[in-house]
């Protein structure tokens, strides 16, 4: 059982060396302040206990009016307090990690394991190009050995643009490396690094910075121009064999395995500008044909574990998303620490970053950052062992990627990529390669099953992460200070709930298969690492109880059907307490993460449209799913904005601008709950007397409609195209109006 118990966290920080002799490279030291964290939580589940026995107690009796209300606040009280209690996994027992860089300079300088970076790409025109480059481009300037780093591009997309690309890349990386080492460029996306203003009198350096951006800009623009294009010109063709894959008869969804080795890093010849060994560089479009499933990303993760086994096959594996650039260029010997830590190195399977976004506003409109889960949530499951794998920014061992159960006699190999080719030549690691990428090369194998990444769900890394702790393997969560990999985060609402519903539908897919948690996990992994998962696969169906509050109570406030305690009684008490102590908190926790008071509310926002709409329809989908009436898809967010859009973002106005079915959802609520809301000032304003039966109403419908004023904004008073479209606010208001009029029986 993976279980990192509190006895277990004093061990590795009083520990002075490591089994057989080694190093400690990195400690493990339990968040202050739990104790005080879990007599609050304590008070917390007491007022709820109490809230459900107020409902029991109280139920109104056939006939009565308001009973089936009453009935569905209790169904929404009831899941809502199950959730929070699921929820606690993530605050029991936080740890946080710090690794040792310091020590591992001293002790392993000449042990450095290879390192294998995976990119994944889909789509040239979502995922443009020269944005993808990037990305590439980031991580081969890595401070490590360049004999020991090789790059895989996986482009599921079957392009020649993205081949184009990547040979550019190639031949700017001769300059780029070594301009990025020996001034200790940061950040190493060259995209990022010429919009910051430098600042600097050494001439020598101005003359290089001046020269590398030129090269870099005329790239660029070669890039662009052909994806503008959309076709690569014969006298481009002509500059590399590699071109000669394509002919009239590729496809995005009908083509052969492609692999092409353009840096050859383990040549003591490939070297760049200042003679320095290049790593390795390898292009990669696995086959697709008619008739075969192909798995989304998990099967181009699981031909990119073949791939790079036959060629370089180093220990460790870095995979990454491919709009996510290198933000530290010492991310890897941090990552080592964990991996050849002498006490407990052998037994860690994967090094989960947190994912995080160079293009968050100050208040984050979206709420892309979840600043308390990065900090707290996903180092409470740590604490239990249960750290998840989220699909980028993580370090792997490849032993556990590749569906091995842990062993004791398990270590790192410190192999070089010529420790692999044996003397072959590059056309004959090409085809051997391309075996291991076609379409058979899975048949009959576990791979998918026991083997690399797990298929059958659009989260396939959730799940992936899962088998692998019940296989023995510890992970590990690290959140530097300083972030390691900053990525894009979407820029309108409609792509982030699209992301958000894609996340949900997947995780309670997961949780409905025989991968659920507490089925598969059951004496493999601790209960708390159980329920830490279920936090994020119980997304889709938290969405009903918090329909259930958004609808119930507006509606009985519009019919003058009281459904809480009035103020003056007793029972009031444990609802005020429930409901202002956990905001209090909440808020706490964001603003002591770094988050600002506006950003708080915008997370609260978001909080609610995404339970109401991304949730509930990631709920529906996957029971429609189960039932056999549809069948699981994957969609790629697009990367590419206008300036419109992009400037709308910057000033922090949030973007609808389409007549999404869920943008009739978000704007119905809002105006259900301004209705009610009116209404019941109305009222107690014509009677006071009713000011004490529903201040709990009031204030709940107060509050979405204060949470909403955006959206009222972008219903009425905005005129850009990021409005509400006319279409959604007419059938907002006849829906809302239509559920004025429904009895509460």
């Amino acid at each position: 059982m993976v279980k990192i118990s509190p006895s277990q966290v004093r061990e590795e920080m009083a520990a002075n060396d490591g089994e057989e002799g080694g190093a400690i490279l990195f400690e493990t030291k339990p968040a202050k302040g739990r104790a005080l964290y879990k007599l609050f939580s304590s008070t917390i589940l007491t007022g709820i206990i109490l809230i459900w026995i107020y409902r029991l107690v109280h139920i109104p009796r056939r006939g009565e009016s308001g009973r089936y209300a009453w009935i569905g606040m209790f169904f929404s009280e009831v899941l809502f307090g199950l959730y929070w209690i699921i929820t606690q996994a993530g605050r029991w027992h936080v740890v946080y990690r710090r690794p040792f860089k310091e020590k591992l300079s001293a002790s392993c300088a000449n042990e450095m394991p290879g390192v294998d970076i995976f990119v994944c790409t889909a789509d040239p025109i979502l995922e443009p190009p020269s944005l993808v480059m990037n990305t590439v481009l980031s991580l081969i300037s890595y401070n490590y050995p360049s004999e020991k780093l090789s790059l895989y591009l996986s482009d599921d997309g079957g392009s020649e643009l993205t081949f184009y690309a990547l040979l550019e890349v190639s031949k700017f990386s001769k300059y780029w490396i070594p301009f990025c080492k020996k001034y200790n460029v940061e950040p190493r996306a060259p995209e990022v690094y010429f919009s910051q203003n430098i600042d600097t009198n050494e001439s020598n350096f101005t003359q290089q910075w001046t020269s590398i951006k030129g090269i870099y800009v005329d790239m660029k623009r070669r890039i662009d121009s052909v994806a503008e294009k959309s076709f690569i010109p014969k006298e481009i063709k002509d500059q590399h064999k590699g071109f000669s894959e394509w002919d009239n008869k590729v496809t995005k969804q009908d083509h052969q395995s492609i692999v092409q080795i353009l840096i050859d890093g383990w040549n003591p010849n490939s070297v760049d500008i200042e003679g320095n060994r290049l790593p390795t560089l390898v292009y990669l479009s696995r086959e697709k044909k008619p008739g075969w499933a192909h798995n989304f990303k998990a099967g181009s993760m699981n031909a990119l574990i073949r791939v790079s086994s036959e060629i370089s096959n180093a220990p460790i594996i870095l995979n990454l998303d491919c709009d996510m650039y290198a933000n530290d260029p010492d991310a890897i010997q941090d990552a080592s620490c964990f991996f050849l830590d002498g006490k407990q190195g052998k037994s860690i399977s994967y090094v989960q970053y947190p994912q995080r976004y160079s293009n968050i506003t100050k208040n984050d409109i979206y709420a892309n950052i979840a600043y308390a889960t990065n900090q707290f949530e996903l180092s409470g499951l740590d604490g239990f062992g249960g750290a998840l794998y989220i699909g980028t920014g993580c370090f792997h061992r490849r032993e556990s990627l590749s569906g091995k159960k842990y062993s004791e006699d398990h270590r790192i190999e410190h192999n070089t990529a010529n420790d692999n080719i044996n003397g072959r030549t590059i056309e004959e690691l090409e085809e051997a390669s391309k075996v291991l990428a076609n379409c058979s090369s899975e048949k009959g194998t576990l791979w998918g099953k026991e083997m690399g990444v797990v298929y059958g769900c659009p989260v396939e890394d959730i799940v992936t992460g899962l088998t692998i702790q019940c296989r023995g393997w510890k992970p590990v969560y690290y959140n530097p200070s300083k972030s390691a990999f900053l990525g894009v985060a979407p820029i309108t609402l409609d792509i982030a709930l699209v992301q958000f519903k894609r996340w949900a539908e997947g995780m309670f897919q997961i949780f409905l298969s025989k991968y659920c948690p507490f089925v598969y996990g059951r004496g493999r992994i601790s209960l708390g690492a159980q329920m830490g998962y279920c936090i994020y696969l119980l997304w889709a169906p938290v969405s009903l109880p918090t329909l259930g509050y958004v609808i119930i109570p507006a509606l009985c406030l519009l019919h003058e059907v009281p459904l809480f305690p009035e103020v003056s009684s007793f029972w009031f008490a444990p609802f005020a307490y429930v409901s202002i102590a956990y905001m209090i908190y909440n808020l706490f926790e964001d603003l002591m993460c770094g988050d600002t008071l506006k950003g708080w509310w915008n997370y609260q926002r978001m909080w609610l449209i995404r339970r109401t709409t991304s949730y509930l329809f990631a709920f529906f989908d996957t029971i429609s799913r189960h039932l056999g009436l549809s069948e699981t898809s994957f969609v790629v967010t697009s990367k590419v904005v206008d300036d419109d859009v992009q400037k709308r973002y910057e000033q922090e106005t949030m973007e609808f601008g389409s007549p999404s079915i869920m943008f009739v959802i978000i704007s119905t609520l809002a105006l259900l709950n301004l209705f009610s809301f009116g209404w019941g000032i109305k009222s107690v304003v014509l009677d006071s007397g009713m000011l004490d039966k529903f201040v709990p109403q009031i204030t709940i419908c107060g509050l979405l409609a204060l949470v909403n004023l955006p959206v009222y904004t972008a219903l009425f008073l905005r005129s850009d195209k990021g409005k509400i479209p006319s279409s959604v606010l007419f059938k907002s208001i006849v829906v809302a109006s239509a559920a004025c009029l429904i009895p509460v029986y």
